[in-house]
């Protein structure tokens, strides 16, 4: 059993997930959301976030960015999560997909598309319409129900800027206390202005539907298109007996209350994420998991980034980032297929990585 992974229903739930043959998805998506000032990091700034998810889908093909210029790095060496998802599936030789579930920009790989439009500012308006979310999940079941044909474990991993306070809206709508309790990629969670937001939406979309209790009615009104578009894949998945990891933070929580209100059978799902969101002190995903279904375990990898020689890589343990593009589940479900790979010679990998994709980039940019 891997040394570096642990779960909240102890060893036996961590050798379940034990796979041959794992697949990864990343969906990307848009919501308006991400646009309110101060809560999101995501972007160098606010006219850069629609580029986040579709730059994020090209490095993990390409190990740079195309619909962009310039280094997936904050200027002091912080880099996207992705860089840690491609050095998992390089290492786990796990094949990769991406599903455009609504973003704004589309990336320069070959990608499912939904054909959805982005998510809308649920401040103001209803994040996207029934029928959308309806034919999320359809396209989502349907792709799952493929991709189970392929694979024992199927990854579904995101990138939607903003994501986090959708989530925590739609929790809140369908009756789960999530207030403090979603993560962030600052390490100032900006809950105080997390919980204003969903408060105006919650008020606004009360006098718009009087079904913002029903789990369609409250994705469409406060959530975004990542939303369904994960649940439909994993619905999919799971109906064809296979088993699924939501590869991501507090996010899947929300996802994993959709499946669980559609009833859909739970058994064969986890959630796969990194230790420095289960440690993050800021927020709950262990008691968020709980509170919406007990028997579904959280598996999370140790990478030991706060051992690395780089400072950009330490950051993820010192509060930044954390998690995103699946890059816990990416890397568990590295661990998973071989007993050679652990968290430390992992780390080792995203070092290397690390140096070619970043380092070297920033350093031609600053020479010329």
């Amino acid at each position: 059993m891997p040394a570096d992974i642990a779960s909240t229903s102890g060893k036996q739930s961590i050798t379940a997930f034990a796979a041959a043959d794992p697949v990864f998805v990343c969906v990307i998506s848009y919501t308006a959301t991400s646009e309110i000032p101060g809560i999101t990091v995501a972007g160098a700034n606010p006219d850069l976030i629609k580029y986040t998810s579709p730059a994020d889908a090209e490095f993990l093909y390409y190990g740079k960015c195309m619909c962009v210029e310039g280094v997936p790095a904050t200027p002091d060496g912080k880099p996207t999560p992705a860089l840690i998802t491609r050095t998992a599936l390089l290492k786990g030789e796990i094949p990769s997909f991406v599903v455009d579930a609504g973003a704004l920009v589309k990336p320069s790989v070959p990608f499912f598309s939904f054909g959805l439009d982005s998510g809308r500012n649920i401040l103001t308006h209803a994040a996207m319409e029934k029928s959308a979310v309806k034919r999320a999940l359809e396209l989502g079941e349907i792709t799952g129900k493929q991709l189970a044909r392929l694979s024992d474990l199927v990854v579904i991993g995101e990138s939607i800027p903003g994501g986090t306070t959708t989530a925590l809206a739609v929790l809140t709508a369908l009756g789960v206390d999530a207030k403090f309790k979603v993560s962030s990629s600052m390490p100032e969670n900006p809950h105080s202005l997390k919980n204003r937001v969903v408060e105006a939406a919650l008020a606004r979309s009360d006098s718009m539907s009087q079904n913002a209790g029903s789990s369609l009615e409250a994705v469409a009104l406060l959530g975004d298109p990542m939303i369904p578009s994960v649940a439909g894949i994993a619905r999919g998945a799971l109906s064809a007996g296979c088993r699924v990891m939501l590869a991501g933070g507090t996010q899947m929580t929300a996802v994993m209350l959709l499946l669980k209100l559609l009833d859909t059978r739970l058994r064969g799902l986890c959630i796969g994420t990194t230790k420095y969101v289960m440690d993050d002190r800021t927020s709950d995903l262990a008691g968020l998991a709980k509170a919406v279904s007990p028997e579904t375990p959280v598996l999370t990898c140790d990478l030991h980034l706060e051992d690395s020689v780089k400072p950009g890589l330490r950051s993820f343990n010192q509060g930044f980032v954390k998690e995103g593009v699946g890059a816990g589940g990416a890397s568990l479900a590295a661990m998973l297929k071989s007993d050679k790979i652990t968290g430390r010679n992992l780390m080792a990998a995203i070092e290397k990585e690390y140096e070619s994709c970043i380092e070297s980039r920033m350093g031609q940019i600053k020479s010329g």
